[in-house]
């Protein structure tokens, strides 16, 4: 009945109706409400798509009417999404478009990339698209990068600074309020004027907190990234992680991205998008040869860290590499394989060349940006 008022009162059968999609309608006519029959045409746009290559023909007719996708436009769905669906579920919804439908319209239209919210499947589709776009295009790209990776840095910096920037000074009070450095002795002594016999309780009036102080590390950190496919966050985070550091004082970093060629971003380590713009994802992989170059880079080997970020899955001759990184360790620098450098840490590598490069002296392991920090600092302070 078209004018039931019940239409669509079943919440629990409405989500079956749009989870099932279409296919489902014979069995389950008449149970989403005008709201979210918008819902299922705008699901449909892009979850049709599941159907093709599985032999089931498009547009097709099952009973009266078309049961073909919307035919809403880019712009037009993604209004649809954003009127109909929470923030989450609409980047949700997009991540899936562009990362298991390669729905690639989404990155090259200025007029739709402005309406994104920014995500890191957005970023990674910018990043792999964007030898292909210009103009206006490739300004709200740039715009949209800028907006992701200040995200990720406002998460990390405060983090990361203090991983690094300082130590407690058990001889200086601080006014910053900060648990970790609260001073409990000092607290008592200070406040014992405050005791309440009556009430067996010492009431803290002026809590004490231990300054930090600055280490002076005059310490280089190469970051040498691998720019293969499979590392798009790692690159991500390599790019942010390298422009915090190099806001440190008396640390100096050394960018080095790689595939079968070369290329140093040193010159642009303060700028995370500039270098993101810059990589070029995908091809094949000659890790010794990067490492090589990196060699060229060291001045002071025993106050150098390098730090190679790749899945160690080397198209090279792997005895290059080997002998690179057993060079490196015998002069003295200190060296980090990171099989992933990212929010989640959960690596996909070559297990066995990085068992050998373990054997010759370089530490292994997939970290998160905050426990990159803490290692540097622990190799840097125990100098």
């Amino acid at each position: 009945m078209p004018n039931d008022p019940h239409r669509g009162a079943d919440p629990a059968l409405a989500r079956w109706r749009l989870v099932l999609g279409k296919y489902a309608q014979p069995r389950m006519p008449e149970c989403l409400s005008p709201a979210q029959e918008r819902m299922a045409d705008a699901l449909e746009k892009l979850y049709s798509r599941e159907y093709r290559g599985r032999g089931v023909r498009q547009g097709r007719k099952l009973g009266p009417g078309s049961l073909d996708p919307s035919q809403l436009n880019v712009p037009q769905w993604l209004a649809e999404l954003r009127d109909l669906f929470p923030q989450e579920t609409c980047q949700q919804i997009t991540g899936h478009a562009l990362d298991r439908y390669q729905m690639t319209e989404l990155v090259e239209d200025p007029d739709v990339l402005s309406r994104l919210e920014p995500s890191q499947e957005l970023l990674h589709a910018v990043l792999s698209l964007k030898g292909r776009m210009k103009g206006r295009v490739l300004e709200e790209a740039r715009r949209l990068v800028r907006r992701v990776v200040d995200q990720i840095k406002r998460k990390l910096e405060r983090e990361v600074h203090n991983a690094l920037a300082g130590r407690l000074n058990r001889f200086r009070r601080s006014s910053m309020p900060v648990a970790r450095n609260f001073d409990a002795r000092g607290t008592i002594r200070r406040n014992l004027k405050h005791w309440s016999a009556e009430r067996q309780k010492l009431v803290v009036e002026n809590p004490l907190f231990f300054s930090r102080t600055k280490r002076h590390l005059p310490w280089e950190v190469i970051l040498c990234v691998d720019q293969s496919g499979s590392m798009v966050d790692s690159v991500v985070h390599s790019a942010v992680m390298a422009g915090i550091l190099a806001g440190l004082p008396t640390v100096r970093v050394r960018l080095v991205v790689f595939d079968t060629s070369v290329v140093d971003l040193s010159e642009h380590v303060t700028d995370p998008v500039e270098v993101l713009m810059t990589v070029q994802l995908g091809g094949g992989t000659n890790i010794g040869q990067a490492v090589r170059y990196s060699e060229g880079l060291v001045s002071q080997p025993r106050r150098t860290v390098f730090a190679l970020v790749t899945d160690f899955c080397e198209g090279a001759d792997p005895r290059v590499l080997i002998a690179a990184c057993k060079r490196l360790r015998e002069s003295g620098v200190r060296l980090l394989g990171l099989a992933a450098l990212d929010s989640q840490a959960s690596p996909f590598y070559d297990e066995q060349l990085a068992g050998r490069l373990a054997a010759e002296g370089m530490e292994i392991a997939a970290l998160t940006p905050l426990r990159f920090a803490e290692w540097l600092a622990r190799v840097m302070s125990a100098d």
